[in-house]
């Protein structure tokens, strides 16, 4: 790890340094609203079809445990190009019409590429609802996507050493430097080691909490899928990816897409805490596997050409294999008290 430069708490900051999470925000604001779609890296429902597919019939199955309302919020945070809605609602609309009927699509999106390219994907099932925050979803029985969400929310970095105690990163002029801090703590009060880096994403703990307040008074459930670990694991996991391949996160302001590993032990000791039924996390791949991944691959190859049925059963691979996706990538997912465990989620496993 990189030798703390410390700054004397008296005084103040070299002027342009910006704390961390200020940083990732900005540069990944700025990498959204300027590049093409997707450009650096492939998210699971570009893979195949049956992803989305597997996510809507999850839904379906949440919606008839709430006891079918004739409204739902169907919302996604961080939708991409919509391919997993549209995926989800093709299905839905196909063999639960009444749950169609009941839909309102909303869209937690900033990036006005983004939008535009979301609208045109859900043209044949809806016109949906765009928001800049969760926290402006209208207030009913809710059921939310979110894929690839919450590693791109902006984190801290926190370091202790014996000689210079607790410090935080901040970024001047492409590199770290580090200031004195008050130590970090985490919703899970786990314990830290000196010299490793404590990562916390305040975000992703306040999306948890806000969700589980709502899901106490409102039904509710919400499925979040991403890469990172469900233990006390420390360590420095910012990460950029530019033109595909990995990047100094600190030199490519705008150009790169900044990400880090999801603190899932943080996020459902948050979520449980404000009242929430929290399930997982589990592998990717045990999940997708439990949903029917493989059955369903395996019914759309049989009936498409030799290319198109390796292409699938590729993409199945890739989803679920724990050298592949299916073990770096974890879900969980929260819930209203009153609601059943929802399906994925082997037996035992709430949080």
């Amino acid at each position: 790890m990189q030798k703390p430069n410390s700054h004397n708490p008296s005084h103040p900051l070299p002027a342009g340094a910006e704390r961390l999470d200020v940083f990732m925000a900005r540069a990944n604001a700025q990498y959204y609203a300027t590049h093409p779609l997707l450009s650096d890296f492939v998210t699971a429902p570009e893979l195949s079809q049956v992803f989305g597919e597997l996510l809507g019939a999850w839904a379906v199955a949440v919606w008839q445990s709430m006891g079918s309302p004739t409204r739902l919020i169907l919302a996604e945070a961080g939708p991409g190009r919509g391919t997993l809605m549209a995926d989800a609602l093709r299905l839905i609309t196909r063999l639960v019409p009444a749950m169609a009927h009941a839909i309102d699509v909303h869209l937690v999106e900033t990036s006005p590429l983004m939008r535009a390219a979301q609208a045109q994907a859900l043209q044949p099932y809806c016109t949906p609802l765009w928001h800049s925050h969760l926290e402006t979803l209208p207030n009913a029985p809710l059921i939310l996507f979110a894929n690839e969400f919450l590693d791109a929310l902006p984190i801290r970095q926190f370091v202790c050493s014996p000689i210079t105690g607790w410090q935080e990163r901040y970024v001047h002029n492409g590199a770290f430097i580090y200031h004195p801090c008050p130590a970090p703590t985490l919703p899970d009060g786990r314990k830290f080691e000196d010299d490793t880096v404590v990562e916390v994403c305040e975000p992703a703990l306040h999306c948890a909490q806000f969700l589980a307040h709502r899901f106490t008074h409102t039904p509710g459930a919400a499925l979040f899928l991403d890469y990172g670990h469900f233990s006390s694991l420390t360590g420095d996991s910012l990460q950029a990816l530019r033109h595909t391949k990995p990047t100094n996160p600190l030199k490519t302001v705008g150009e790169a897409d900044l990400t880090a590993h999801v603190d899932f032990t943080a996020f459902a000791a948050r979520a449980r805490h404000a009242g929430a039924s929290v399930y997982g996390a589990v592998t990717q791949g045990a999940f997708l596997r439990t949903l029917g991944l493989l059955e369903r691959t395996e019914q759309l190859a049989a009936s498409a050409n030799a290319t198109m049925a390796s292409k699938l059963r590729t993409a199945a691979h890739r989803l679920a294999a724990p050298e592949q996706m299916g073990h770096l990538f974890k879900v969980l997912a929260l819930t209203s008290p009153t609601l059943p465990p929802p399906p994925g989620f082997i037996k035992g496993s709430a949080a």
